[in-house]
């Protein structure tokens, strides 16, 4: 062991880094690339660690609880041991008896409960824009606080003081009368007055009613959203905060940013949902820092042969090869890495803004920025480049002195065995993980399974790259050509390592991009379909505002020539089984539909169950929820609903139709009892031709009556944060396509002694670029073809485990513009290098250094 710790302080030392650093000062330009492939890795990773410090410990600016030292709410995350804890959808209620409770702390000067009534207002019978509007008692209004600017406080229950930003919004005045819609139904009430808050208002809008009026309009009697605590002269909010959790058990204490949780339920799902991200997307783009800066490290061996076999030649030993390498690539990874770091807070800052701006993250979420994740960027980078330099450097240490001379003239035709004996393992591999994995598995482990499946590929491309390569060449150089085809092909096969090594990243992003972009093409389309399929209403009602209330679907069916009214709720519920001595869990988009009113107006697509059984506590899962949960039709499920209440729920059906209608099915009452709003999102009706239900939506200027068309998807569990996934995707591409450019730049400048030697012998300037252009066009055609070859197992396993058919989703435009977008990158990485390369006269550029 003392042996083995020597040969690492080695490596490391004084006088190995000084020799790496001197060959690094002789040999710039090969050393360019792997700098700034480490450098732009360095500049993602930081930027994944700010967003990943970002969610775990930045927020929002509490606007209407500004105030409030402490605010008191429920638990919105269910409990996970050893796991992230997942983010409840609806709002966790406290017993209103909470108030007196946290009253009664020592330090509490004040406590005050508040409740929240969603609300929209009326401008000319159309919906004002703008941000949600919520409706609380007055005595809230001390939490902000907020003061009047003209009028009085609400002391009538038709009597409304307005924020004073909405008051602005909507051109009203005090004495005038404003239209509120809550649920679907219309009233008219007074302003008393308009009141401006101490902190500005930009995630939403205040209403504020008498607190009698706003308890009736809540509509859950003994309840409340929150306490705003107000702190005694000299008392801590910190300090009081673990007084209240210890005073009253089961409530959560908010301070600082952490209370604007509690007031709008979006910010504490947001945070959730960038850690969720930005964890994976970090870990994905290190796997990838360490594929790139591998295949440019030994890009750059390679493009040393001549060197490495001098020193072979007059006694280098292959520990000192090595040793000097892993010097090397240390070196760079350090120098890469701290150069990226700037850039690396910069890209994090860029899409923060473009996140905020996109509607992802809420307004004032500000960006956290510490040394941490610099640092982490740091050694990841080092260390891909050590594990690089190692992966890369050890043929070159371990041929002998007289190999590795006869290595200069020709590249080695054969592979390692280990390479070539791994590469040839893991094409059945990733086959069998497309193939059978979505056959064998039940569940979302069969698209999981496929979806590994391109992963393999790729990696199995890479280690077979030189063969595929070559193999490529050998079939178009049975075409005949003229002399600059022949040039070319023969060239891509001699020096197929070089020029596989220079592809391996294009091929990598044309799979990568396919995968990502199809895959997701495959999943709205089917969801599309089933939805547009599953709907057999002649008419779907649908609200402008909030929703629609609960009692009107009872309303319509009074209307003669209506047969049938169907309500649907949606909400978001928490699946949980357990796996062995863990408890694994699944958040599922879910519904709330009547049985009675089903058969009519919904199709599902039955696979197995009676749907007639729906009532009480039982549930139908999708084929895929109920795969991955292990239960069937009989069986039990812990279903953890909207607000955090757990149902102990019997399965009466399985379904196929989850994609478009929810993965969840449950009872219409149990879901309304336990959303924060009580309303529906659809009444799906069936009714005879002439009868009218616009005239008897009339009265409900926020309803519409529209066609089947108007049911959409049911929401995928990140649909939220799309647009976070599709930026960093775009980001993950940009950097796949920058090590393109860096490594067939690298690979093209150093052959301009070859290009010389061409000349020489009396190849024509435009001959050489002939031969270039056609070598580029073998490049292009050779990533396109293997890219998506190693793409399609995997599209076509997914959309088998989706929806049972093999052919996934592709736009024929949006792989069109894939493949144009590898020629973009990779014609220029190659064309104007060789034309820079051709520039000086030939014998200049023979006679220069390699």
């Amino acid at each position: 062991m003392a042996k083995k710790a020597k040969k690492k302080v080695r490596t490391l030392s004084r006088r190995n880094l000084s020799l790496a650093w001197s060959t690094i000062r002789g040999r710039k330009g090969g050393f360019a690339a792997v700098l700034i492939a480490v450098a732009i890795g360095s500049a993602v990773i930081t930027a994944c660690g700010v967003l990943l410090e970002t969610g775990l410990s930045s927020g929002v600016p509490a606007e209407r609880y500004h105030r409030a030292a402490v605010v008191v709410g429920g638990n919105q995350a269910m409990p996970v041991e050893g796991d992230t804890d997942p983010r409840l959808s609806e709002r966790v209620r406290l017993p209103a008896a909470t108030v007196a409770k946290v009253a009664a702390v020592q330090g509490v000067e004040s406590a005050v409960g508040d409740i929240s009534v969603r609300t929209a207002v009326l401008r000319k019978g159309s919906v004002l824009d703008g941000p949600p509007v919520y409706g609380h008692g007055w005595s809230a209004a001390a939490l902000a606080p907020f003061t009047l600017r003209s009028g009085t406080r609400p002391q009538a229950a038709d009597d409304v003081v307005l924020d004073s930003d909405l008051a602005q919004r909507a051109g009203l005045a005090r004495g005038d009368t404003v239209t509120l819609v809550t649920g679907s139904k219309p009233t008219s009430y007074r302003v008393s007055g308009v009141a401006e808050p101490e902190s500005s208002l930009d995630r939403q809008s205040a209403v504020f009613f008498t607190d009698d009026q706003a308890a009736r309009l809540y509509g859950t009697s003994g309840k409340i959203d929150a306490v705003g605590v107000l702190a005694s002269k000299g008392t801590g909010a910190d300090d009081l905060a673990d007084r209240i959790k210890k005073a009253v058990p089961g409530v959560v204490t908010y301070t600082g940013d952490d209370r604007s949780d509690v007031e709008t339920l979006d910010v504490g799902q947001m945070r959730a949902f960038v850690v969720e991200v930005a964890s994976a997307f970090g870990a994905t783009m290190i796997l990838l820092v360490i594929i790139v800066v591998s295949g440019t490290l030994a890009l750059s061996v390679q493009q040393r042969r001549r060197e490495l076999a001098l020193l072979r030649a007059v006694g280098a030993t292959p520990r000192q090869v090595l040793r000097m390498i892993g010097g090397e690539a240390v070196l760079v990874g350090g120098i890469g890495a701290v150069l990226g770091a700037v850039p690396g807070v910069l890209l994090a800052m860029l899409l923060h803004t473009v996140f905020t701006a996109g509607g992802a993250l809420p307004a004032g979420f500000s960006l956290v920025i510490t040394p941490l994740p610099v640092l982490a960027a740091l050694l990841i980078c080092v260390l891909a480049a050590r594990i690089g330099g190692w992966l890369a450097a050890r043929r070159a240490a371990k041929v002998s002195a007289v190999e590795a001379l006869g290595d200069v003239a020709v590249e080695p035709k054969k592979l390692g065995w280990v390479r070539l004996s791994l590469g040839v393992l893991l094409v059945p591999g990733g086959l069998a993980a497309a193939i059978v994995l979505p056959i064998a598995l039940p569940g979302e482990a069969a698209i999981d399974g496929a979806a590994s499946s391109a992963l393999v590929l790729v990696i199995a491309v890479g280690l077979l790259g030189p063969k595929l390569f070559g193999g490529v060449a050998t079939l178009l150089g049975r075409r005949p050509g003229d002399a600059t085809r022949f040039l070319a092909i023969s060239n891509s096969r001699a020096r197929s390592r070089r020029l596989s090594a220079a592809t391996t990243p294009l091929i990598m992003g044309v799979t990568m991009a396919s995968a990502q972009f199809f895959s997701g093409t495959t999943l709205a389309a089917a969801a599309h379909d089933q939805a547009a399929d599953g709907v057999k209403a002649d008419h779907v009602v649908t609200s402008d505002s909030a929703g629609i209330s609960p009692g009107l679907a009872e309303e319509l069916r009074r209307v003669p020539g209506v047969r049938t009214v169907s309500p649907v709720a949606r909400t978001s519920t928490i699946l949980t089984w357990p796996d062995g001595d863990s408890i694994q869990y699944r958040i599922s988009t879910a519904q709330g539909v009547d049985p009675a009113a089903l058969p009519d107006t919904m199709d599902l697509d039955l696979l197995r169950g009676d749907l007639r059984g729906l009532n009480g506590s039982t549930v139908a899962l999708s084929r895929l929820v109920a795969g991955t949960v292990g239960v069937d039709v009989g069986g039990r499920v812990d279903v953890h609903l909207g607000d955090g209440t757990v149902e102990k729920a019997r399965v009466v059906a399985v379904y196929e139709n989850g994609l478009g209608f929810g993965d969840v099915t449950l009872p219409h009452d149990v879901v309304t009892a336990h959303t924060t709003d009580h309303l529906d999102q659809w009444l799906l009706v069936n009714s005879d031709r002439e009868t009218d239900l616009g005239a008897a939506l009339k009265p409900y200027p926020t309803l519409k009556v529209r066609d089947a068309g108007a049911v959409t998807a049911a929401p995928t569990d990140d649909a939220s944060g799309g647009g976070i996934s599709l930026v960093l995707n775009v980001v993950l591409l940009g950097y796949l396509a920058i090590a393109v450019v860096n490594t067939l730049v690298m690979a093209t400048v150093s052959r301009r002694r070859e290009f010389a030697l061409l000349r020489l012998v009396g190849t024509r300037t435009s001959q050489v670029r002939s031969m270039m252009r056609k070598e580029a066009g073998i490049i292009v055609l050779c990533a396109v073809v293997v890219g998506t070859i190693a793409a399609l197992p995997s599209l076509i396993g997914m959309s088998y485990a989706i929806r049972h058919s093999v052919f996934p989703s592709i736009p024929p435009l949006m792989y069109l513009g894939i493949v144009t977008a590898a020629a973009a990158i990779a014609w220029p990485a190659v064309m104007l290098p060789a034309r820079l390369a051709l520039r000086p006269p030939a014998v200049e550029a023979i006679a220069g250094p390699e």
